[in-house]
């Protein structure tokens, strides 16, 4: 959570002139009369990155910076992943071919596979790529990329080309085989997952196009999806067809119809009241305590950090299992109730930004999982080490798509700042992110305090949720109910950091106001502070105005979505 409260806070590679890189300057690019772009979403406009592939799903489609239109590429790079992004499209023999780009950061390659490479280091500006190269005698298909470099941070890439004539002609004609074996391996309220058999092809299948009855509404390169952004209870007909790099498609595979599930109110069907209880700071009081004054369930317990070499702990500090948090769960469990660990916060060593890959993260965050079977996990994405850097940004959302894969039910969180009418750019960022990798997060929680909000806490929390759905609805596609279904808000009681305060009354509003609206989760910072101390300004162990001890938790376990 964004709060102080005494809380515990907040090499570059010599490359140059070295064997392991292929470099080489731009090479002067010959004219064609028949110079034309044979890339398929050349500038990202799609919003999307289909048919561009990306290794170990670095790649993201964001609005700044760009070059040209509206949207770019990004790849996160890591220092073992240096987020590859290519294309494969049909050319033809002995043909010259011009492949340009705009690219920026550090050490940004563009090439042709198994051909010629060129690159730069312009870490702030977009500078332009380009090459040529002439395809074989018997050639019918290239695969284009562009990459970063290990450890040097994330590149954009805008406005990519491949001059020259289309393929096809005396090229390469046969489609591919016809994909079978389409069947559903999960769904939720709004996602189906699927899979398939391989097609086969003469030259090689290149993606597979989805198609929900007669719209085609994704494309991957391998053999499983999840088309997400559907409504609930409602059934859909999915077909798949594979293409080759010629642009041959199959004929449609069998049809599987699915119908989502039901969700109350819309969406995901999740619902979750939970405050933040610490067991760090503010005189912890004994959950059982609380659950039982209060009829209270979950608890967001806090701050899940990095103890060194990507080892998650509590607060940086305090053991995973076997301290006095694994003895609050343990307590809270035995009443009946469950936890949702949040990973991160305004400061101290986190995994997000110190686990060197997304694939390391996912490890850490399994960890935490395995150790207390968790049913939902919050990534608390806030500061310029996290929320701000777009690279961690992504690695966090990797991740979490990369555990949500491995452990089926599992529900994800993301939670950060907001403004006063919705989501910054950062939010809006980490929205589109998610949306662009496929993260499938469930629920993206918006924090309505030390905003500068003024004395209408009510007011512009609803406007910042409000801000939130429309931008959940504009890049998702959902409409409002399934929207609100995806939302949390997660607020501070009594006075916050910028001494605005929301009192019981208030937070009687504000949660009245997510029922109203079926939204997924309700929490605010923190439990420690449920106590009255009229007066007592901005302290950990109480929340500085009148109140009755748990009044607070009282209220938001009257939360019920």
């Amino acid at each position: 959570m964004r709060h102080l409260l005494g809380r515990p806070r907040r090499r570059l590679l010599a490359l140059v002139g070295t064997g392991a890189l292929a470099l080489g300057g731009a090479v002067a690019l010959p004219g064609t009369a028949e110079a034309a772009n044979v890339l398929t979403n050349p500038g990202f406009e799609s919003g999307g990155l289909s048919p561009w592939t990306c290794s170990g799903n670095l790649g993201s489609v964001v609005s700044s910076p760009v070059h040209g239109g509206s949207k770019a590429l990004q790849g996160a790079v890591s220092s073992s992943d240096t987020a590859q992004c290519a294309q494969t499209v049909a050319v033809k023999p002995n043909t010259t071919y011009t492949l340009s780009g705009w690219v920026r950061g550090s050490y940004v390659y563009l090439g042709v596979d198994g051909g010629a490479s060129t690159w730069t280091s312009s870490p702030s500006a977009y500078s332009r790529l380009s090459l040529s190269f002439t395809t074989g005698a018997s050639q019918t298909s290239a695969k284009v990329y562009v990459h970063g470099w290990y450890a040097q941070g994330s590149y954009q890439a805008d406005d990519i080309s491949l001059d020259g004539p289309g393929g096809g002609g005396s090229g390469d004609t046969q489609a591919p085989s016809t994909p079978s074996g389409l069947t559903s391996t999960g769904k939720t309220a709004d996602s189906v997952s699927l899979k398939w058999n391989a097609a086969t092809d003469n030259v090689g299948v290149t993606a597979y196009d989805i198609y929900s009855g007669s719209n085609q509404v994704l494309s991957v390169s391998g053999t499983t999806a999840t088309v997400s952004g559907l409504s609930p209870s409602t059934a859909y007909t999915f077909t798949v067809k594979a293409r080759d790099a010629a642009g041959n498609t199959s004929g449609a595979s069998n049809a599987v119809s699915v119908t989502t599930n039901a969700g109350s109110g819309g969406g995901t069907g999740f619902k979750q009241a939970a405050p933040y209880l610490y067991e760090g700071w503010g005189d912890p009081p004994n959950p059982a305590t609380v659950m039982n004054a209060t009829g209270v369930k979950w608890f967001t317990m806090a701050f899940v950090l990095d103890s060194g070499g990507c080892t998650p702990s509590w607060d940086g500090s305090r053991p995973l299992t076997g301290g006095a948090d694994q003895t609050a769960i343990n307590q809270i469990r035995s009443a009946g109730g469950d936890i949702v660990p949040s990973f991160g916060g305004w400061q101290g060593s986190k995994l997000g930004a110190n686990c060197s890959s997304a694939s390391a993260l996912a490890g850490a965050i399994q960890k935490v999982i395995d150790a207390y079977s968790l049913k939902s996990i919050d990534m608390d994405i806030e500061n310029t080490d996290e929320f701000e850097n777009e690279a961690v940004q992504a690695k966090i959302l990797t991740a979490l798509k990369t555990v949500k894969a491995n452990n089926p039910g599992l529900k994800t969180i993301v939670t950060f700042g907001t403004t006063t009418t919705g989501p910054t750019y950062y939010g809006n960022r980490l929205i589109e992110q998610a949306k662009s990798i496929g993260a499938d997060i469930d629920v993206f929680t918006i924090m309505p305090f030390d905003f500068g909000g003024g004395s209408d806490m009510y007011g512009n929390t609803v406007n910042a949720a409000e801000g939130l759905k429309a931008k959940l609805k504009s890049t998702f596609g959902w409409d409002d109910t399934t929207a609100y279904s995806h939302i949390g808000i997660s607020g501070m009681n009594g006075l916050s950091d910028q001494q605005e305060n929301t009192t019981p009354e208030i937070w009687t509003k504000i949660r009245d106001w997510s029922n109203s609206h079926h939204i997924a989760r309700l929490a605010y910072w923190a439990v420690n502070r449920d106590r009255p101390c009229a007066g007592g300004g901005v302290v950990s162990n109480c929340s500085g105005i009148n109140q009755s001890t748990w009044q607070f938790t009282s209220i938001t376990a009257g939360f019920t979505g």
